[in-house]
């Protein structure tokens, strides 16, 4: 059945792959976004009804759910550091933004997919994680998204709006974005690697993390969207896949094909140290989801970079 669904944060990384597979799939997205970290470039591609907005704007959000049969609520103010210097302006589109996406889902009676954080875990070091153990954000951008879901689950329950939250656990990909002061880690990496340039790496490099490539993703999105897939708690959105930050630089640079320098710099305040999930509720949910492997998604990362021609100036400038 054709659906129409809102992306909120549409123009981003993770939005414009789940837009170009949704039209893939018979639906009908609509894109909401600010263009703050999004890039309307990034839907040239294929044909969308894109509007430029906030979802700190409440009117804004529900003329755009207007007719929606579901939201996938994905525009967020990303990174902790980030946060650690703005937490105001955080909280006001992570968490704010995030109840007037709900009440836009509420006046649609549409199914809402919320993007959540594994920084939600901050403090619990234990591993492998599971929607089990007790949160305790280290940053206000954890802080927010715990608000968030807190708000999803809330209105699940209050109103019996059909929810999901989805925790997601460093989701890498083509489409994102490594010219900015806070780009994840694997296409910073992947970018310099490509330019020959040097490593930056917080901390001794020991830290881990759970990489999920973005069709993985999509997938999930996808048929959540088509199953109205429920759940009264979060679920984590991540397969175990364990790495430490030295061991990605070795593979990249393994792929590059050159030697790396790493320059060393002091930890992050807000940093996680680790981070795995245990992805038996994600599997039980969503039993069809082949994820990708790593050296798989990185390839694609380099793919993308090497032959994307809108990314060619980024690679000199970044």
């Amino acid at each position: 059945m054709t659906k129409t669904v809102l992306v909120t944060g549409g123009a981003g990384f993770i939005g414009s792959n789940l837009v170009r597979r949704l039209i893939a799939h018979g639906h009908t997205p609509v894109v909401l976004d600010d263009l703050s970290t999004g890039l309307a470039e990034n839907l040239a591609d294929v044909t969308v009804d894109l509007r430029v907005a906030s979802i700190t704007d409440l009117a804004a959000v529900k003329d755009c759910a207007r007719g929606a049969d579901a939201i996938v609520h994905l525009a967020a103010r990303g990174s902790v550091p980030r946060s650690v210097k703005e937490p105001l302006a955080t909280h006001e589109v992570n968490a704010t933004g995030t109840l007037n996406v709900l009440e836009a889902a509420r006046s649609e009676g549409a199914y809402m997919v919320f993007a959540s954080s594994s920084s939600v875990y901050g403090l619990n070091r234990s591993l492998p994680k599971s929607e089990q153990m007790w949160t305790a954000p280290m940053s206000p951008y954890g802080a927010s998204k715990l608000a968030a879901e807190a708000y999803v689950n809330a209105f699940g329950h209050s109103y019996a709006l059909n929810t999901l939250a989805l925790r997601f656990f460093n989701v890498y990909g083509p489409w994102q974005r490594a010219d900015h002061d806070y780009a994840a880690v694997i296409p910073r990496f992947v970018s310099l690697a490509l330019q020959r340039g040097r490593i930056p790496v917080h901390g001794d490099g020991e830290q881990s993390r759970d990489f999920t490539h973005v069709s993985t993703v999509v997938d999930v999105l996808v048929d959540a969207i088509e199953r109205r897939v429920s759940n009264p708690t979060p679920v984590n959105l991540a397969y175990g896949t364990k790495i430490s930050i030295n061991e990605l630089i070795r593979l990249i640079e393994k792929m590059a094909g050159v030697p790396l320098e790493v320059a060393h710099l002091e930890a992050r305040v807000g940093d996680v140290r680790d981070s795995q999930n245990s992805p038996a509720s994600l599997q039980s949910l969503f039993p069809g989801i082949e994820p990708v492997d790593l050296n798989e998604g990185l390839a694609s990362v380099f793919e993308w970079m090497r032959s994307d021609p809108a990314f060619a100036h980024t690679l000199l400038e970044c």
